[in-house]
């Protein structure tokens, strides 16, 4: 399995499926469900691995049977916790997810399934479904390393869809049963845990609608102590802050708060030093940054704010982030664009058309890079630039012959003198890219 070139063909069968030939293979440690499953399971036991030697080959590392303690399924609308997969003679039981291997081995094996298997897994039994809902595949995914990056946009002429780069696959997600004041309005988006946010407002005020993995529709995300828009998100692991915005009444504000998407609460933190909207924010080093924005209609912040989760306490960073003086007047164009990869800070400049890369050591900024797209031609609005993975995505809309797409450019900084990259390219979604979120998990 750590080889990605690697492969094993055997005869596998999960219930009453038909048995069949297939190649087994390993890309970067996500398996595609069919060519894994029983396959791998069934080939271990083909090469009579015994427990220890299966649990060293899987790469990441050993496993423990307490991880698969502490799983709380729902089975039969009671809730059981997950079997060891073996009686009392360490034989594996017939109720085992993968007969003829224990749970934690089979959990593992799940766990490094391609993600966009999961719905197709879930059919299979009562079982699976259960395993599936209870979100213990995703946090084990953590656990191990394993992350897949999926791409979630809405365009003009397209809802919300998600891109899933492995595979290459857009697959469209249910409409969110709002309000037509919570259509047709400016809405923002942040992707935390297994959770996508939408922020927006209704007829009754400001709303946040939640498509969560587990469940894969929409559902009412419990509101903010302070409900905003215009602020500044970024999320680490199952946390989000938001920090800035405006309130209903337009007052720029100073306040923050943090989201837990497994408890699904909003707490508050302490203010920030300066008060700002039209900002950006985003984690690097273990640690939230705002910077941009505006403090008032005229007044544009070259100031960025770093916030310790540790200490609870904010340190202000003076032209952290300053203002291009070229084109057009900062007030117009939109919220910085900022992605961070590896730890590293990049820019796409709404001006100059240009990437460019945060030396935290100095505090300075330098080009290194063209953007695929231009920016300055609506300001910095319709693009979206996001990290994914160890690349960096600029997503901008493109008008054909053929009708108005959506083009995906990729790019990985540690490849510097490489060119960008088509990823994709969505027909028929529009030229204006409204919002978009990464969620790695």
């Amino acid at each position: 399995m750590e080889r990605a070139d690697s492969k094993l063909s055997v005869t596998v069968g999960v219930g009453d499926c038909v048995k069949s030939q297939v190649p087994l293979s390993c890309d970067q440690g996500v398996i595609p469900f069919q060519h894994n499953g029983c396959q791998l399971a069934r080939s271990l036991l083909a090469r009579n691995i015994n427990w220890e030697d299966a649990g060293e080959s899987l790469p990441g590392k050993k496993l423990s049977t307490s991880l698969v303690d502490s799983v709380v399924l729902k089975k039969n609308k009671s809730i059981t916790t997950a079997r060891s997969g073996g009686n009392r003679d360490g034989q594996a039981s017939d109720d085992s997810f993968l007969p003829g291997l224990p749970d934690d081995m089979a959990l593992d094996i799940f766990a490094r399934t391609s993600r966009s298997d999961y719905p197709i897994l879930g059919c299979l039994n009562k079982n699976f479904k259960s395993l599936i809902g209870c979100g213990y595949l995703y946090r084990l995914r953590w656990q191990l390393g394993i992350i897949e990056d999926w791409v979630y946009l809405a365009c003009t002429l397209m809802p919300w869809e998600a891109y899933d780069p492995m595979r290459q696959r857009w697959m469209r997600l249910p409409t969110i049963p709002c309000d037509g004041c919570f259509t047709h309005a400016d809405k923002e988006s942040l992707a935390v845990g297994t959770q996508l946010l939408v922020f927006g407002q209704e007829f009754s005020g400001f709303a946040i609608w939640m498509y969560s993995l587990l469940t894969r529709d929409w559902s009412r995300c419990a509101p903010m102590n302070l409900s905003r828009c215009l602020f500044g998100s970024s999320s680490l692991g199952e946390l989000a802050i938001v920090a800035g915005g405006t309130d209903r009444n337009g007052h720029v504000l100073k306040s923050a708060e943090i989201y837990n998407s497994e408890l699904g609460t909003w707490n508050t933190l302490p203010d920030m030093n300066m008060r700002r909207k039209l900002c950006a924010g985003f984690f690097m080093d273990g640690k939230f940054y705002i910077i941009g924005g505006m403090s008032s209609n005229t007044n544009c912040l070259t100031c960025g704010e770093e916030y310790d989760i540790k200490t609870e306490s904010w340190k202000r960073i003076e032209n952290m982030y300053p203002v291009s003086a070229v084109g057009t007047e900062p007030a117009m164009r939109s919220p910085p664009l900022v992605a961070v990869v590896n730890n590293q800070l990049y820019s796409a400049d709404q001006a100059t058309n240009e990437v460019k890369k945060y030396d935290k050591t100095n505090n300075l900024w330098s080009v290194v890079k063209r953007l695929p797209v231009r920016a300055d031609s609506s300001n910095g609005w319709g693009l979206a630039f996001k990290a994914c993975g160890s690349k960096l995505l600029v997503i901008g809309g493109h008008r054909g012959p053929e009708g108005e797409v959506v083009v995906l450019h990729s790019w990985e900084p540690e490849n510097g003198d490489q060119d960008w990259n088509v990823l994709s390219v969505r027909d028929r979604a529009g030229a204006f890219v409204y919002n978009c979120a990464v969620m790695g998990c």
